[in-house]
């Protein structure tokens, strides 16, 4: 028998190894079981709030939420900076996938190089496939998310090499969570494009940006893309509120403008599905998931759907959104939405589990 001992191998060799045992042995159980022959390595997010778990904590913006009440059911009540009173899909992802328990943020100061190997978050909250969308708010744009992922990339190389680098994002899924903001704030919330653009020529204008990120992924070594689609807009809390809408109906103009790019969008990944070779592109359809829980919560084990647990749940969300406010439920179970804008925990897993139920299987 050939006895090897640590010393025979040279450092990287050794990290590759230690990294790799520690992963096996922190990774959750999976929830969903991918065929034998196929391997998800990683989990990696770009976007906006729904999959930020961290990175705006450090920005100069009112886009953030690293105080309570966000978090308070989080690991003790932790405020993280993600935009829930709990996990995010980011994490949910990870979990039921059996890599790891959650998805860390890229920006986050505590970030060890162990946890690039399974991924890691470069979304930021408030930004938007239209370039002026982050410039508004002062957050990450996608372009900047892309100048961290290559970032990313160069320090996966240092720890496990190229060739196991250039497998892992091949292999790894890759998510992009964006538009809603464009919509709801830079549309129809300021008003900013309205002059410019009729919806029809705003979609136009995401789209063409949303196809140019995803060729750029895929120009670094991303195979497995998922592309989620726009909510219904007009039925979140806020909206409803300042955009048409009312208790008992969603807004109906920003439910209209989220079909109209989701009608687009679901042809171009179509398109580029077929002409990236080795590429799994698809399109995620959120909208009709969250639609269904908005509009019949007692299906889902929910009371309150047209407003948020935090204050009135109507207006609150980020900076508006804090422990001055003690008017924020104490039940936040009951609720679909924890803020003007963001679904609760329960809320996510429920979402996230009937993706990932339904998409896995196109990647892999």
């Amino acid at each position: 028998m050939l006895h090897l001992k640590m010393e025979h191998f040279s450092l990287s060799t050794k990290f590759f190894f230690l990294s790799f045992v520690f992963a096996v042995l922190c990774s959750s159980e999976a929830v969903i079981q991918i065929p034998n022959n196929e391997t998800v390595p990683a989990v990696i997010m770009f976007g906006d709030s729904i999959v930020d778990t961290g990175n705006n904590n450090g920005l100069t913006s009112v886009v953030k939420c690293d105080f309570p009440p966000y978090g308070r059911d989080f690991n003790g009540g932790m405020p993280t900076g993600r935009f829930s009173n709990g996990k995010v899909p980011s994490d949910f992802l990870v979990e039921e996938l059996g890599i790891k328990d959650l998805l860390p943020a890229y920006r986050d100061p505590s970030l060890q190089p162990k946890d690039l190997l399974t991924g890691v978050s470069f979304a930021s909250g408030g930004t938007g496939y239209d370039p002026l969308t982050p410039k508004v708010v002062s957050v990450i744009p996608l372009s900047e998310q892309l100048q961290d992922f290559k970032q990313y990339i160069g320090k996966l190389k240092g720890i496990v090499g190229e060739e196991r680098t250039n497998f892992i994002l091949a292999k790894s899924v890759v998510f992009v969570v964006a538009s809603s903001n464009d919509i709801a704030n830079t549309y129809f919330l300021t008003g900013i494009r309205k002059a410019e653009y009729d919806i029809p020529s705003y979609a136009d204008l995401l789209l063409n940006s949303a196809s140019n990120f995803i060729e750029e992924l895929y120009g670094l070594g991303a195979r497995r893309i998922g592309v989620f689609s726009a909510p219904p807009l007009g039925c979140v809390p806020s909206q409803r509120l300042l955009v048409g809408g009312s208790e008992t109906e969603c807004a109906k103009q920003p439910n209209q403008a989220s079909q109209v790019f989701n009608d687009k969008l679901a042809r171009e990944l179509g398109y580029l599905n077929n002409n990236l070779p080795n590429a799994k592109v698809v399109y995620i359809d959120v909208y009709n998931p969250i639609l269904d829980l908005v509009t019949n919560p007692k299906k889902y084990g929910f009371e309150i759907a047209n407003k948020g647990c935090c204050g009135t749940g109507t207006v609150e969300v980020a900076i508006l959104c804090n422990q001055l406010d003690h008017h924020t439920c104490t039940d936040d179970s009951k609720y679909v939405f924890f803020d003007s804008y963001h679904p609760t925990e329960k809320a996510y897993k429920i979402l996230v589990n009937q993706l990932i139920t339904k998409y896995i299987y196109n990647f892999v």
